[in-house]
């Protein structure tokens, strides 16, 4: 299946990078190996996940507060967003 991202997952991962980057040099480029990490395993089974709510399901990131919110459409996922969990839920797409 083809993986596809929307413009508000790449931002909130480069927005996630910067961050951690500036929290210790290379913990920006260990965050992105952790989503790369649960993206992988998401693209294998994407029905592993449970739904969240409506169509989304959820993943959440290891060593990292973040869960990735995507939905299976016909020939593709679909990362709608990285959600920093400590956010207030509503937030959520």
């Amino acid at each position: 299946m083809i993986t596809r991202y929307t413009d508000r997952a790449l931002t909130e991962i480069d927005l996630g990078i910067l961050w951690y980057e500036e929290q210790k040099r290379g913990l920006g480029s260990e965050f992105l190996d952790c989503i790369e990490a649960a993206v992988k395993n998401i693209s294998k089974n994407p029905k592993m996940y449970q739904k969240r709510y409506s169509n989304f399901r959820g993943c959440p990131i290891r060593r990292f507060p973040f869960s990735i919110f995507y939905t299976i459409e016909d020939f593709e996922i679909i990362i709608h967003s990285v959600f920093d969990n400590r956010q207030d839920p509503q937030k959520r797409p």
